[in-house]
């Protein structure tokens, strides 16, 4: 395994590093004016949510490695404390990576990248219209963590008013993450789609106190077949399929009968078989049929 210790190498190589591996992340679509009113309009990745009472983002416009100069957006902020926080999904994508070029001061990237201007109700700054959700936010403080290239500047911002795009929502009036379809930052020049086929749903744990791995008989848990993700999915459930549960499976269940006829009469090859045939229960998330398959 590769060992660093920042500061041994160069910044850029550490950075690079960093943004490799700790993504994806999601977006600040940042919109902010000057003083003077200028608009400016900036991407950054070091960004998310906090906390919801109060309404809590923080992005980091970092200074830059190469020179260690600041960003607009910053200078805007410290101001006016004021940003307008767009998200982004991947209809707008390109023209947000447009509106990351370093046009000089007072260049409006809104014009420049083919966004649209949308008053914001409660602060100067605009909203962009093509962004499907939009944070009026209030700048409560600036965190200047460091004065070299490549220091965080975190901008803590409280959300004063939230606009979501109605095309984004379900019935039930809820964000669905398919039609929103927002996408996030890797390294380099990658991003990474947060929809169709690259969604998958994992039940949270706090809805239920799962037995645990350490609860999971030996022959089960040092499987050859199974991942450690199949044993986290075992470990999520709450009690154990009873004796009648399992007697009416084995009774029922066409797979499993099947692997009786074909490798009952070899007790190795069985117990492989029916660890394959319990991981295709749980990649399909039939954790209860998993367990009788390996109770069976």
């Amino acid at each position: 395994m590769l060992s660093i210790i920042p500061g041994e190498i160069s910044t850029n190589k550490l950075h690079a590093y960093m943004l490799s591996s700790i993504a994806p992340r999601p977006i600040c679509f940042a919109s902010t004016v000057d003083k003077e009113g200028n608009v400016n309009l900036s991407p950054f990745s070091f960004f998310n949510a906090f906390g919801s009472n109060p309404s809590t983002l923080i992005f980091s416009p970092a200074r830059r490695v190469r020179d260690n100069t600041i960003k607009h957006t910053l200078e805007n902020v410290l101001e006016t404390m004021e940003v307008c926080i767009n998200v982004v999904n991947y209809d707008m994508v390109w023209q947000m990576s447009l509106a990351s070029t370093e046009y000089e001061k007072g260049v409006n990237e809104f014009k420049k990248a083919g966004f649209t201007e949308l008053p914001s109700d409660l602060i100067r700054a605009p909203r962009v219209k093509e962004s499907p959700v939009q944070f009026e936010c209030k700048v409560r403080q600036v965190i200047e963590t460091g004065t070299e290239g490549g220091a965080a500047n975190l901008i803590i911002c409280e959300i004063l008013k939230m606009h979501i795009s109605e095309t984004v929502l379900d019935a039930e009036g809820h964000i669905d993450q398919n039609k929103i379809q927002l996408v996030a930052r890797l390294g380099g020049d990658w991003y990474a789609k947060a929809f169709g086929d690259a969604l998958f749903e994992i039940e949270k744990p706090t809805r239920n106190k799962g037995i645990g791995v350490d609860q999971i008989p030996e022959s089960i848990r040092l499987s050859t077949v199974l991942t450690g993700n199949n044993l986290g999915q075992l470990g999520n459930i709450e009690t154990l399929p009873t004796e009648n549960e399992i007697s009416h499976f084995i009774e029922t269940s066409g797979p499993y009968k099947n692997l009786i006829v074909r490798f009952g009469i070899d007790p190795e090859s069985l117990e492989y078989e029916r660890h394959l045939l319990a991981k295709e229960y749980l990649l399909i998330g039939d954790v209860k049929s998993a367990w009788m398959t390996l109770l069976g």
